[in-house]
């Protein structure tokens, strides 16, 4: 049945949604196998090492890359509307939403995928730290902190269009966009095998950058036949999110459409890869963990995340993706604020850790 007769039959709207699902399965359960997450990557990275947590990180940005600028060459896929691509951008936000962001990923434990993933799995830290990055978000998005958001992202602004492609601004093409993205995956490749990553993790990695591509070329596909405008757009977290959680809060029912039904793909995704590998059980907060760190990083990553343009997946391998400027200076950023946060955390003062441990709030 192709997306036409589909479309027919239970309509648009309920197109866009079982499509969204539909990644959000797969990225959920791929995810979750892969053990995928920047967080890790990055304090990896940060203490000197290139080793299979990089290796994965590597696997998944290469393969979203790959596939993606493939699909653009093969005709199936344009991406020149997308919005990471056609309207104006914001360095200042991308610079200082990827700092706030990667400095919230370290202190949660988890960028926004990582986290919904792990709430899956039983992780209460996570669940909890998830809700708070959500109310966050909406609240950056539309609500009390949208004011700060909006100046922020005003200071440092870069026109859409070719203004806003790297490939554009290197005189390159598609073919160029091909070529990067399987040489990273061969490197990536390269590095899983050096450090001995199992072929039950490589596998999966890759297909969370396939699926990257899936979400691109499937709502590109439905904004070609849709007698109604579709937003072309593939996995992103913050502000799904947020527009998920307010729907269930201020409506009966939820308004279809991709990323209304992404948010919940992911968690059933990831349920069931906990499930199947028999990796589910509950993760409490405990006096070693406390909260105070998982509160303050999650309501950096929901400010953090909106002020970027998306999160560490969004506008890292999303945006990463079809090569927009401001994705790849918020994933710099997000890289930057992360090791030297990590770096921080581990080699200053016990007091740093103290605080952000303790579940005593008055001390």
């Amino acid at each position: 049945m192709d997306l036409i007769t589909l479309s027919d039959a239970i309509g648009e709207k309920n197109t866009l949604a079982a499509g969204g699902l539909v990644v959000g399965v797969l990225f959920g359960g791929l995810a979750q196998r892969s053990r995928f997450c920047l967080r890790a990557a990055t304090i990896e990275f940060g203490h000197g090492a290139i080793g299979p947590k990089v290796a994965v990180w590597v696997l998944v940005f290469s393969a979203a890359v790959a596939a993606t600028q493939s699909a653009i060459a093969l005709g199936l896929l344009d991406v020149s509307e997308a919005r990471q691509l056609a309207a104006t951008g914001s360095l200042s936000g991308a610079i200082l939403g990827g700092l706030i962001f990667g400095v919230g990923m370290i202190l949660a434990r988890g960028c926004a995928s990582r986290l919904l993933v792990l709430s899956a799995t039983g992780n209460l830290r996570a669940l909890v730290s998830g809700l708070i990055l959500t109310v966050v978000a909406q609240a950056s998005l539309r609500g009390a902190l949208s004011p700060a958001r909006e100046f922020l992202g005003s200071l440092w602004t870069v026109e859409g269009g070719a203004a806003r492609d790297l490939l554009a601004l290197g005189n390159s093409g598609v073919t160029t966009g091909v070529v990067l993205g399987f040489l990273w995956l061969f490197a990536g490749l390269w590095l899983a095998k050096r450090n001995n990553v199992a072929l039950s993790i490589v596998v999966p990695a890759i297909g969370v950058g396939a699926v990257i591509a899936l979400g691109w070329t499937f709502t590109y596909a439905m904004s070609q036949i849709s007698f109604d405008p579709v937003s072309i757009k593939s996995v992103s977290f913050t502000g799904p999110s947020a527009d998920t959680l307010m729907g269930l809060i201020n409506s009966p029912t939820l308004p279809m459409g991709f990323d209304i039904a992404l948010v919940p793909g992911v968690f059933i995704g990831s349920l069931a890869a906990a499930l199947i590998g028999r990796e589910f059980h509950l993760q409490r907060f405990d006096n070693s963990t406390g909260m105070v760190r998982y509160i303050v990083g999650a309501s950096f990553m929901g400010f953090g995340g909106m002020l970027a343009g998306g999160c560490a997946v969004g506008a890292g391998i999303t945006g990463g993706a079809v090569f927009a400027l401001t994705a790849w200076v918020a994933l710099m950023a997000m890289w930057s604020a992360a090791i030297l946060t990590d770096y921080i955390i581990d080699n200053n003062p016990a007091w740093i850790k103290d605080r952000l441990t303790s579940n005593h709030y008055g001390a």
